[in-house]
C-alpha cells in the first residue's frame, strides 16, 4: 500500500502544474454505506440476559476477536450486524436463542475505512471515514493547508474506483470560501496535497 501511495505522489509532482485529472464529483456518499470491522477497532460486545458473556474488545492485528465462550473469531472485513449474527450462532452451544448486539466503541478501522491526507496539510493524517463526510470536514480535521500548499493542484485518489485520480480545489474552499469546490469523499480515500514552486 506504502508503494503505491508513493508512486502517485510521485505521478501528482511529475504531473506539475498542468493536470489532466478531471474534477471530483461532488455527490459520493453511499446510501446503503456500513461499515466494515478492522484491526483496531475496539468492539462492545452485549449478549442479552448474559452480562457475564457482554464484554468489550479489541480487533487484534489479525483481524480476530475472541469473546467468553467464543475464542479467534475473525471480526475483520464483516459489518457489526454480521458479526452479532456469527456470535450467536457459536453461542448456541451454550445458549438457547442468543441475542447478541456488535457496537464499534473506537474505530481503528483497516485501510478501506479511512481517509488519508498527504503533503503539505498542516497536521497530514489517516482519518476514520464517517457517512457523508466531506473535503472540508478532512481538511479541518488536518488543520488546513500550510503556507507552502499549492491547494488547487491537489488530487484526491479514490480507491473505490480502482485508484482513479480527480483535481480539487483546496485552496478555492478553504481561503476564498467556494463551497463549490467542497466534494463528499469515501472511505479508501487518499488526498494528496503538493508544494507550491514560488
Amino acid at each position: 500500500m506504502f508503494r503505491i501511495l508513493v508512486a502517485l505522489l510521485a505521478a501528482v509532482v511529475v504531473a506539475g502544474c498542468a493536470s489532466s485529472n478531471p474534477p471530483a464529483p461532488v455527490k459520493a456518499a453511499q446510501p446503503d454505506y456500513k461499515y466494515i470491522i478492522g484491526p483496531g477497532d475496539t468492539l462492545n460486545i452485549v449478549v442479552w440476559r448474559n452480562p457475564e458473556l457482554s464484554t468489550s474488545v479489541p480487533v487484534r492485528p489479525d483481524g480476530r476477536i475472541t469473546t467468553p465462550l467464543v475464542e479467534d473469531m475473525v471480526a475483520q472485513g464483516k459489518n457489526p450486524s454480521e458479526l452479532a449474527r456469527e456470535i450467536e450462532t457459536a453461542l448456541k452451544k451454550y445458549l438457547q436463542d442468543p441475542v447478541v448486539t456488535v457496537v464499534v466503541q473506537n474505530f481503528g478501522g483497516g485501510n478501506s475505512e479511512q481517509v488519508r491526507v498527504l503533503g503539505q496539510a498542516v497536521k497530514p493524517a489517516t482519518l476514520p471515514y464517517r457517512q457523508n463526510m466531506t473535503l472540508l470536514d478532512v481538511m479541518i480535521s488536518v488543520g488546513g493547508l500550510t503556507d507552502f500548499a499549492a491547494g488547487n493542484r491537489a488530487v484526491l485518489i479514490r480507491a473505490a474506483e480502482n485508484n482513479k485520480a480527480y483535481n480539487v480545489r483546496l485552496a478555492d474552499l478553504i481561503k476564498r470560501g467556494d463551497v463549490g469546490a467542497n466534494v463528499q469523499v469515501l472511505p479508501g480515500d487518499v488526498i494528496i496535497i503538493p508544494e507550491s514552486w514560488f
